[in-house]
């Protein structure tokens, strides 16, 4: 069951953050352009599964943006704190030990040394999402690769915006009916606005949403009463206020979900807590240090 899917990866308020250590080249920091910190996150009411579930991990992440490489990913340990609720397990209780997904992109532009730029499109990039739960067995397991463009656009605002589709490739998936399989496609837009400064740091409101569509999961995965448990489409929308200082950052989150992990919303097949609750707002706290 995906349980903290993409939980952390939202939480880009580190990624700016640290890109404005890429501009200072402070000392105080490991790298001038490998930026880094270690998060202690809560998370409440994530909707990736048929559950609700609650759940304190501890997370590493990381952000570059150097030449033709650009990057951002992050490992979480899952129940780290040993808090959550009754359906969360982690590295201590014989629940998923390890969760990552990585986004690298290179950029097409400096790699070919052409300028492939026109109207707002600044820079062009062969765009990846990675995810890996490493799980317990075969049935807890997840490896997902998204693969295609990727493009920055210039939006004359005091903003930065970005854009990716991709295709994707599905390996392990809690043994789900799409497994080893092309199955589907997925649109990402980001988009970071700087605010204020406040309390002596820096306010910044961060946008993240996945919108995952064109997956055969919805017809061919099992059904229940006559209805799909699963869908061809689901929506992941995060909305962040980060609080940025020169090391630490502080960060509050509302994620909005629609068929979480391609779940259909109100069909009940037995848990707990009774018919599937996948379409609903979720949320995260984040304290962090940057390195």
């Amino acid at each position: 069951m995906k349980k903290i899917a993409l939980a952390a990866g939202v939480l880009l308020a580190a990624s700016y953050s640290a890109s404005s250590m890429a501009d200072s080249k402070d000392s105080q920091y490991v790298s001038d352009w490998w930026h880094q910190s270690v998060n202690v996150v809560g998370s409440y009411h994530t909707r990736f599964g048929p559950q609700l579930n609650n759940d304190v991990y501890l997370e590493y992440e990381a952000f570059a943006k150097h030449e033709w490489f650009d990057f951002y990913g992050y490992v979480d340990v899952p129940k780290f704190f040993g808090v959550g609720n009754t359906p969360d397990r982690g590295i201590w209780d014989k629940g998923s030990p390890l969760f990552m997904e990585i986004e690298p992109r290179f950029s097409i532009d400096k790699l070919t040394g052409a300028d492939l730029s026109f109207g707002p499109f600044k820079e062009w990039y062969f765009a990846n999402n990675y995810i890996y739960d490493m799980g317990r067995n075969d049935s807890s397991r997840q490896s997902t690769w998204y693969m295609g463009l990727g493009t920055d656009i210039d939006t004359g605002l005091p903003m930065s915006l970005s854009m990716n589709i991709y295709a994707k490739y599905q390996w392990q998936n809690y043994g789900a009916a799409n497994q080893n399989s092309w199955d589907g496609y997925r649109f990402k837009v980001k988009y970071f606005v700087p605010l204020t400064q406040l309390w002596g740091g820096n306010l910044n409101y961060i946008g993240f949403t996945n919108f995952d569509f064109g997956s055969d999961l919805g017809k061919d995965d099992f059904t229940v009463n006559g209805r799909q448990a699963r869908t061809s489409n689901s929506i992941a929308s995060s909305h962040i206020l980060a609080l940025n200082y020169d090391h630490w950052h502080y960060s509050v989150v509302a994620r909005y979900f629609h068929n979480g992990g391609q779940w259909q919303d109100g069909v009940d097949i037995g848990t707990p807590q009774g018919p599937i609750k996948s379409t609903g707002w979720g949320y995260y706290l984040v304290v962090g240090y940057n390195f």
